[in-house]
């Protein structure tokens, strides 16, 4: 089979790159350009796509005897990633810029060129497992990004390798260790790839500029004045301009974003709770839809809890009643649905989050 490895300069996609070269694939890799200008180095584990990332790849794929190119997609990701994540923001939704990476540049448009060149499969680092065309979760709880993964159609699922799903991160760094991979000990990348800064709130003010509304209570009472509503999110508590608690002496925390009045809404913390998600643009990792009413378990963030459901396709929307409540749900959100059985691994769907009640 011929593979094309995406070669980010990190130690996991090189493990999962030589892992394919020892099952005997002819394997290329390619490093992602997603930066017009990439730094020289990265600053620690913050930042991707820097020079040093691509040299880094370089020399793994020349220990592993494999040729090696670099592809320059920074236009498409400044197009389908960072101004998708800023528009996102800007409507007082919460992106995930992950999600939308995966499912736009790596497995849309580098799996499209991959098969155009006569390429069977594109081989990730990502930390998940395929069952019989089945997303599952990685057998490392810690690491696994199904979620992150959910997005992905069949097909593109049928043209996909996660060859280090199946392993533990502590064995993975061994192993590139054993295997004179310079990269063995290189920190993972944190935060968001292209805010190396990790200043969220500024890079998103740079380019939205001022847009001032008001922080209210409850009761719709003024207490405070911002200048967007992309500086904030649901469920935050910290940097809402507001002194001291509520009334009650307990916390506030944003329970709502109007980003046409410029209104954010702030409330106790049983005011986050929410028992029914709508999804826009579900997909079905299976191709089809299961009739009827899905039983299964529900995540809204990358690492977070799960909790029991019911979805139902309503049209071209997931409707997902949940058993249990979750706390500050945004719109903008992934909801990925997971089969409630004895594993609990299997993904079955997933929707961007519309509303949430």
């Amino acid at each position: 089979m011929r593979v094309l490895a995406a070669m980010s300069g990190g130690v996991d996609s090189s493990v999962a790159a030589a892992r394919m070269v020892d099952s005997g694939h002819d394997v290329v890799g390619v490093h992602l350009a997603l930066s017009h200008a990439p730094g020289t180095l990265r600053t620690g584990s913050r930042g991707c796509c820097s020079k040093e990332d691509a040299g880094d790849a370089r020399r793994v794929a020349d220990v592993l005897g494999i040729p090696f190119y670099v592809w320059d997609f920074a236009d498409k990701f400044k197009e389908d990633v960072i101004d998708d994540f800023v528009s996102s923001y800007a409507r007082g939704e919460t992106p995930n810029p992950c999600v939308r990476c995966n499912e736009r540049i790596k497995f849309s448009a580098l799996a499209a060129r991959a098969l155009a060149l006569g390429f069977d499969a594109v081989a990730t680092g990502h930390y998940a497992r395929l069952s019989d065309g089945r997303l599952r979760r990685a057998v490392d709880a810690d690491k696994d990004q199904s979620y992150v993964l959910a997005v992905l159609t069949a097909e593109q699922l049928r043209h996909a390798a996660f060859p280090i799903g199946d392993t533990p991160k502590s064995q993975i760094r061994a192993e590139a260790a054993r295997r004179g991979l310079s990269v063995a000990e290189k920190p993972d990348s944190h935060d968001i790839c292209f805010i190396p800064s990790g200043d969220t709130r500024a890079f998103l003010g740079e380019r939205i500029g001022v847009r001032p509304g008001a922080v209210v209570g409850q009761g719709g009472e003024v207490l405070a004045t911002h200048d967007g509503v992309h500086g904030f999110t649901i469920g935050q508590r910290k940097g809402l301009g507001i002194a001291g608690p509520g009334p009650d002496g307990q916390p506030r925390y944003v329970t709502a974003i109007d980003a046409e009045s410029g209104t954010v809404r702030v409330g106790s913390a049983a005011d986050l709770e929410v028992w029914r998600l709508s999804g826009t643009r579900p997909v079905f990792t299976a191709g089809t839809a299961p009739a009827g009413a899905i039983d299964c378990a529900v995540q809204v963030r990358a690492h977070g809890e799960t909790v029991d459901a019911e979805a139902r396709l309503a049209g071209e929307h997931l409707a997902v009643s949940l058993r249990s409540p979750l706390r500050g749900v945004a719109p903008g959100q992934m909801l990925v649905l997971y089969r409630r059985d004895p594993a609990g691994d299997e993904v079955i769907a997933s929707a961007t989050i519309a509303a949430a009640q």
